[in-house]
């Protein structure tokens, strides 16, 4: 018998529904308690408490006299991956470079409002970022091309990769090559808590930077929440998950393969099929049965957990409309559309950091080198959130410029309000005192 769990939406009340929805991270508590004095630690005693964490949680032979990478841990790096991989992350970054370029909006526009009254917006980069490249469950120099990259592109000041050390006191190899690839020179060896910390407050060694940004563990994302007045800590990214969503001509192993993607990220993600017909929810079961036998034995047993409960599995909706509604609750991360006809279903899904349409568009592919981030909203702040972008390394100011011709076409509007709302100084600044007169 399957291990994989089945939900039929039909015969869940409204209790059993709401345990889908429920990611496992939706309380922090008991983090934000326990990342508190780490949080002070490092603040106080800076590069000295960064090397203790390191050696304590990452237990890496760090020191504090060495928390930041040389030229020298570079060129090292480089030369001793293997051309394949150093291709394969060339390949990725061009194209994510070349897709976050187009994002980039014109540095300032200026729509005519009326005579003589010009108002618009200015983007600019701001001053500096810390992108956060995780490594607990192993190394991830995508996310250091996906998190750079865009702040390289939009002209961020300083941009500075943390990333968790080496058990030997370095840097992952590849994510060094990732950060030259990018264009960043800085890359300091802390994780967790007590990186978001040094980036708050800055150390002998760390800088303190405007923002941070990236996934990571719920240490990091209770950090970020613990120092969030003192820090841009960016977009929510928590344990992965993904829906697939399928219809009876979707084929069962490349569903399979897909729902097997992120869910073998870690025990606390999520990975749903979402379907309605039970003949292919067998068959998905049955093929992903056979796959294991592709896989080692620790992502079998990630992928065993998160879909033999309830943060996975397949869900059996009554109809399409209802698996979209499902999917519109849930509000993945990662959506892929398995079906003949993908985009009939797009106007119907709302709610998802990102669509990926029929059988070629592998997850896998659009998280290494399609070029769109995936840095995603988890834990359903895809409802008003979006995936990383440009976007959140710029600032946008709004640019006015009112002529003497223009005023008087104006101010009398401005007055009514201002009086009516009951600020007086609002209402006399653009009376007749400012043309020089005695009364308002």
């Amino acid at each position: 018998m399957s291990s994989i769990a089945v939900h039929d939406l039909t015969r869940l009340d409204a209790a059993a529904r709401a345990d889908l929805l429920r990611r496992s991270e939706a309380d922090l508590s008991a983090y934000r308690d326990k990342v508190a004095p780490i949080i002070e630690a490092v603040r106080t005693r800076g590069d000295a408490a960064l090397a203790e964490f390191g050696r304590a949680f990452d237990r890496a032979d760090v020191t504090a006299d060495a928390l930041a990478a040389t030229p020298a841990d570079f060129d090292a790096a480089e030369a001793a991956l293997d051309d394949e991989i150093k291709e394969a992350m060339a390949f990725a970054a061009e194209r994510i470079r070349r897709f976050h370029a187009r994002q980039m909006p014109e540095d300032m526009w200026l729509e005519e409002m009326g005579d003589g009254v010009m108002a618009g917006e200015r983007s600019l980069p701001i001053p500096s970022v810390a992108c956060y490249v995780p490594r607990g469950k192993g190394a991830f120099p995508s996310v250091a091309l996906m998190t750079a990259i865009p702040a390289v592109v939009a002209g961020v000041g300083r941009v500075i990769v943390v990333t968790p050390p080496t058990p030997d006191g370095g840097i992952d190899d590849a994510t060094l090559h990732a950060c030259r690839l990018a264009g960043v020179t800085e890359v300091y060896k802390c994780g967790g808590a007590q990186a978001v910390a040094a980036c708050a407050f800055g150390t002998e060694t760390v800088p303190k930077v405007a923002k941070i940004l990236g996934p990571g563990s719920p240490w990091l994302v209770a950090a970020m929440q613990e120092l969030a007045d003192v820090i841009d800590v960016g977009p929510p990214a928590g344990p992965s998950e993904s829906i697939v969503i399928a219809d009876s001509t979707a084929d069962p192993r490349v569903t399979a393969l897909d729902l097997l993607n992120e869910a073998e990220h870690g025990p606390d993600s999520s990975a749903f099929l979402v379907t309605d017909d039970r003949a292919l929810a067998d068959r998905v079961i049955a093929e992903i049965e056979t796959l294991f036998a592709h896989m080692g034995e620790t992502r079998t047993s990630y992928c065993r957990t998160v879909l033999g409960g309830t943060n996975g599995g397949v869900v059996i909706a009554a109809d399409m409309d209802a698996a979209c509604a499902f999917v519109n609750d849930y509000a993945p991360e990662h959506l892929m559309v398995e079906s003949a006809n993908p985009w009939a279903y797009v106007p119907k899904l709302k709610h998802a950091g990102e669509i990926l349409l029929g059988g070629h568009t592998a997850i896998a592919v659009a998280n290494y080198v399609l070029g769109p981030n995936h840095v995603l909203p988890t834990g359903g702040w895809a409802r008003t959130r979006s995936p990383l972008s440009v976007f959140d390394y710029l600032k946008r100011q709004t640019i006015a410029y009112v002529t003497e011709d223009g005023y008087p076409g104006l101010a009398p509007q401005a007055r009514v309000l201002a009086r009516y709302e009951g600020f007086e100084a609002h209402a006399n600044a653009v009376s007749k005192l400012r043309e020089g007169g005695d009364k308002p």
